[in-house]
């Protein structure tokens, strides 16, 4: 029961900015713990957003209340997921041989920069004429759930890090806790989670091909991307 809240707390200090939390421990024993965490923690960040639209809804015009729940989407994440999906922008325009050393840069590059913003002024029109919010928290739950497979199923290439004591430590029995209580939160939304694990197949396909596997920054692009993907479907009308 101790590695399993201190997992839960690892995991929120991962994947949020939630300062009460700030561990940053990884000691051996809870890193599976804290990946089996993700998408819950996901999910309770979907939760707090769409509390805050519920409390806003009416009193607000509608376009500038989608940016608030956008801006407070960054802040809740620590644009921890958007820093991954930079420099994983940024080792696409170098050669392979570099790709791995230009992602592990701390500067950002020019095209990782563009390309961010880009993807952010998209993430932000989407959620600006967004209608269903009831659904963020699905949405945050799958696209970390993504995660949780491809630490589990996929190669990690990365040395050292959270990412390779995740790697070793993930249980098959955890990934199954992790899948149970997936298919509780979001049984009325099978085609959000089909479609996320499609998204999932895809970037899978093109890093494997590409680097023979994830880093770190390839689990927050997967996030950022599956979240942007699941965020149109639904406005399209393609799924829920």
């Amino acid at each position: 029961m101790k590695n399993f809240l201190k997992g839960f707390a690892l995991a929120v200090s991962m994947m949020t900015s939630v300062p009460f939390f700030k561990v940053h421990d990884f000691n051996k024993g809870i890193n599976g713990y804290a990946v089996l965490f993700y998408p819950l923690v996901g999910f309770l960040l979907g939760l707090i957003l769409y509390g805050v639209y519920s409390l806003l809804e009416g009193h607000l015009p509608d376009l500038h209340l989608g940016i608030i729940i956008f801006a407070l989407w960054v802040i809740l994440t620590g644009a921890l997921h958007l820093d991954g999906f930079s420099d994983t922008i940024d080792g696409l325009f170098v050669s392979k041989e570099r790709a791995l050393e230009v992602m592990k840069d701390p500067n950002t590059g020019g095209m990782g920069m563009t390309f961010t913003v880009t993807f952010l002024i998209l993430k932000a029109s989407s959620l600006a004429v967004f209608d269903d919010f009831y659904l963020l928290p699905v949405v945050l739950l799958l696209s970390r759930f993504n995660v949780v497979l491809a630490i589990y199923i996929f190669p990690y290439i990365s040395k050292g890090g959270m990412g390779t004591l995740a790697k070793e430590e993930l249980k098959s029995s955890q990934v199954f806790t992790a899948l149970m209580y997936i298919t509780i939160l979001s049984i009325s939304t099978l085609g959000l989670f089909l479609l996320s694990l499609v998204v999932l197949f895809l970037i899978k396909t093109f890093f494997v091909r590409r680097y023979g596997g994830f880093t770190g920054d390839i689990y927050g692009f997967s996030i950022e991307v599956t979240e942007l993907v699941l965020l149109n479907a639904i406005l399209l009308g393609i799924v829920v």
